[in-house]
């Protein structure tokens, strides 16, 4: 058989490819985002007594409503705002799923979706599955900040689309007030959609305030907000998310979620729907990253690599332009193969890859691999 490609320029992830290679090598990882601890026993015992309790059949298609009205209480609690759990908020099969599905559901042939990079890497092929064209705006090491003007010059009648991500992963940079107040100026008087990519909403670092896309009156209007119980509570593995929109953008979106997953594992919802009922459970999860994040950089701080602390998610960004000039994917390899620690290169991520001589490292991880990780940085 013969056919054509629809995605012929991709290939293995970056993550995959690392990952294997430091497997391969028996090589610390810190290259793929996933926590090197366990999620809250709590947790996995709600999950276990709804499984004994029958919650194993399908779930509703937009999900357990007990799970939905706790989301619901959730964007009240924290932001002040309100999302309808019958018809705004539905249970994805992680945030992946629902940025793929949102894509899919709105986005055609010849139009065209603006994109920040480093871009985390499944919003283009999702683009160009749908015949859309991808817009890049390059954001700049170490500072990584939108150049609002040049975003004003992409927009445009095709303009059907702009997806953002505050933290943003790779570059664990944030946006700020003032951004997403440019944003929603941009795209007042438009039929723009925004897709708000906000996995790491809970991951924020000194003080600073997660600013939600439901935050902006306009904003919220025209918005879709992804989230991920994954990257939350230590399960990456569970693949639970969720997303908050308006009714009749929620709508649509379910029209296409219901063919392509239909609904999500149910006893992990009824499960996170209990552990919902106390907020601390995600209200501490700055502290604790910002602790980690801490030591890791006390740890490398007298190491040739160079850093802007962290704003935001479990991932901090190394500069090695003082150790060497390789292409930094080359580097990121020997770094693995030959010193036994592996991260992900950036460049990856960027317009025409763009080499900026960073890797990304999660931090993610227990005191003693940082340490670890740590000591093989510092004799670079």
């Amino acid at each position: 058989m013969q056919h054509t490609s629809k995605l012929p320029n991709v290939g293995t992830t970056i993550f995959s490819v690392m990952s294997a290679l430091a497997n391969q090598h028996n090589a610390i990882n810190l290259s793929q985002g996933f926590p090197g601890f366990s999620s809250d026993k709590k947790l996995m015992d709600l999950v276990t007594k709804a499984m004994h309790s029958g919650y194993n059949q399908y779930a509703p298609m937009p999900g357990n409503m007990e799970l939905r009205q706790r989301i619901a209480n959730k964007f009240d609690f924290l932001y002040g705002t309100s999302y309808n759990p019958e018809t705004e908020i539905t249970v994805t099969a992680g945030a992946t799923q629902a940025i793929f599905t949102i894509i899919s559901a709105f986005v055609r042939q010849e139009d065209e979706v603006i994109i920040f990079k480093p871009a985390y890497d499944c919003y283009q092929p999702a683009i160009e599955l749908q015949g859309a064209k991808t817009i890049s705006i390059q954001l700049n090491a170490p500072n990584y900040k939108v150049d609002w003007n040049a975003v004003e010059q992409k927009i445009n009648r095709k303009t059907k689309m702009i997806i953002i991500n505050s933290p943003q992963n790779p570059s664990g940079s944030i946006f700020s007030e003032a951004d997403m107040l440019q944003l929603q100026a941009l795209t007042e008087n438009t039929n723009i959609i925004v897709l708000s990519d906000e996995v790491y909403e809970h991951i924020i670092f000194d003080g600073e305030k997660h600013q939600s896309a439901c935050l902006f009156s306009d904003l919220k209007a025209r918005s879709f907000i992804t989230a991920s119980f994954g990257k939350t509570f230590h399960n990456t593995g569970w693949k639970i998310g969720y997303c908050c929109a308006p009714k009749e953008l929620m709508e649509e979106f379910r029209k296409v979620h219901q063919f392509n997953v239909f609904s999500v594992n149910h006893p992990m919802q009824k499960g996170l729907a209990d552990y919902l009922k106390e907020p601390s459970h995600y209200l501490e999860l700055s502290g604790f990253y910002q602790e980690k994040r801490d030591l890791f950089l006390s740890l490398v701080k007298d190491s040739r690599f160079k850093f802007k602390a962290a704003k935001g998610t479990y991932f901090q960004v190394l500069d090695f332009s003082e150790i060497t000039q390789e292409y930094d994917v080359d580097f990121a390899k020997r770094l693995t193969i030959e010193n036994g620690l592996a991260s992900i290169p950036l460049s990856v991520f960027n317009d025409n890859n763009k080499d900026d001589k960073v890797l990304r490292f999660c931090f993610a991880k227990t005191e003693d691999t940082l340490k670890k990780a740590a000591e093989i940085l510092n004799k670079m």
